[in-house]
């Protein structure tokens, strides 16, 4: 599987960065935050997650914990190397089948469904609605509404520091987006493209899919439960 980088993605600084810019050194001191509560609270007890884009593992852990089954995929080798407990495919979303195998929950976070490629885009929620259960949940983040407008931005973690430098139209729905995440003894950055959703545009590319949002899960809208359309 090639590991090129993706067009309009990249990233700088030390150890591998993955095809989407990513640096698998910077996500393995991140720590898991809110998210696997907001999952748990959202799907039954003991589900099987299908977790895509599980990059190092930071919510698929805590996830096991919790005592939920997860199957974890990434396109970066270098990020599966460090997850544990779960069972790992190297795949692109957008390329995955698991042939007739469904799952109760699918699980797309780290807003990577504003994909600035609109093929891409497309075929994450495809991806979505071809491996959950019919009785199953689809969990999605996306960005808040007003993210490519309130730039720069910085937030502070334990041991570091995240910056949204800046958002540069590209055309009239996607960004590019410079982010820097500096520490003591470390600094990288992170280019992507960044597709921004109206609540009509969401609700019409996830119905192409055959997806339907079912319920905001959060108080900031980012956070959202979908389910198959039969």
């Amino acid at each position: 599987m090639s590991q090129q980088t993706r067009a309009g993605y990249g990233g700088t600084g030390p150890g591998p960065i993955t095809p989407d810019g990513c640096a698998v050194e910077h996500w393995l001191r991140l720590r898991p935050g809110p998210e696997p509560g907001i999952i748990a609270s959202a799907v039954p007890a003991g589900a099987s997650i299908l977790e895509l884009g599980c990059g190092v593992g930071r919510l698929t852990h805590p996830l096991i914990e919790r005592g939920f089954t997860v199957t974890a995929v990434d396109e970066s080798p270098e990020m599966l190397a460090h997850v544990r407990g779960a069972r790992t495919v190297r795949s692109s979303i957008e390329d995955l089948e698991l042939g007739d195998e469904r799952f109760d929950v699918v699980l797309l976070a780290s807003f990577l469904v504003h994909n600035g490629d609109p093929a891409v885009r497309a075929g994450l929620l495809r991806a979505c609605r071809r491996h959950v259960a019919d009785g199953g949940v689809v969990l999605i983040q996306r960005e808040g509404a007003d993210w490519h407008l309130r730039v720069p931005r910085e937030s502070r973690t334990e041991h570091g520091l995240t910056r949204v430098a800046s958002a540069e139209p590209v055309d009239d729905n996607t960004s590019a987006i410079l982010v820097e995440y500096e520490y003591d003894d470390a600094r990288w950055t992170q280019r992507f493209l960044s597709y921004r959703y109206t609540e009509e545009s969401f609700e019409a590319a996830l119905a192409a899919a055959g997806l339907a949002v079912d319920t905001v899960l959060t108080d900031d809208g980012t956070w959202v439960r979908a389910r198959p359309v039969h």
